[in-house]
């Protein structure tokens, strides 16, 4: 593991919405024991089934906004009116355990962590195709035309700007899931014997 302030115990998966980055981040985690998941901070509600401090850790915006301003985060956005962040305690629970830290975030924040963390590993899950992403936002099922259409274009949005940023070290294709799980266990695992 490298030092305190270097950043290479920090793995970044982002995606757009849809993508299927939460698939592939539990898999992930289910085949590399030495990642401790990063627990999100954020103001939006719990969905059902959710607990506080499981999937995220549920703040007030007043909450998440005072921490903020003492500098609780190392990377935090806004998304869809809500504030989400990665709490600074979290890098320093994951090192406590000797492990990396992967974290599950958008590419604003995975931005931010490439400028605090320069050796932080930042990988992008993508779609096959922009009409692949469209289906399966749409198959979901879950929201509303307008809200799917929203979160389209947001998604057109975040992908042009991690790849104009050039801030993603690599690019997985989720076309195929069991495929783009072995390549990203794959890239996880390379990095992790290189930093040991």
């Amino acid at each position: 593991m490298s030092n305190a302030d270097g950043g290479s115990d920090i793995v970044v998966v982002s995606g757009p919405s849809g993508v299927g980055k939460s698939t592939l981040t539990r898999l992930l985690l289910e085949h590399v024991p030495d990642l401790a998941f990063s627990v999100s901070a954020t103001t939006r509600p719990p969905r059902p089934g959710e607990t506080d401090g499981v999937e995220y850790y549920f703040l007030s915006r007043d909450e998440f906004q005072r921490r903020l301003a003492a500098g609780g985060f190392i990377e935090h956005a806004e998304v869809f009116g809500n504030l989400y962040g990665t709490p600074v305690d979290e890098v320093a629970r994951a090192r406590r355990q000797g492990k990396r830290l992967l974290l599950e975030i958008d590419v604003q924040g995975g931005l931010q962590v490439r400028r605090r963390f320069a050796e932080a590993r930042l990988i992008l899950i993508v779609p096959p195709s922009l009409e692949e992403l469209r289906r399966r936002l749409a198959g979901r099922g879950t929201e509303s035309p307008e809200a799917v259409a929203r979160r389209f274009a947001q998604a057109e949005q975040e992908l042009n700007m991690a790849r104009t940023s050039g801030a993603y070290d690599v690019e997985v294709v989720n076309d195929n899931l069991q495929k783009a799980t072995q390549d990203l266990e794959g890239l996880v695992r390379t990095q992790g014997e290189r930093d040991a």
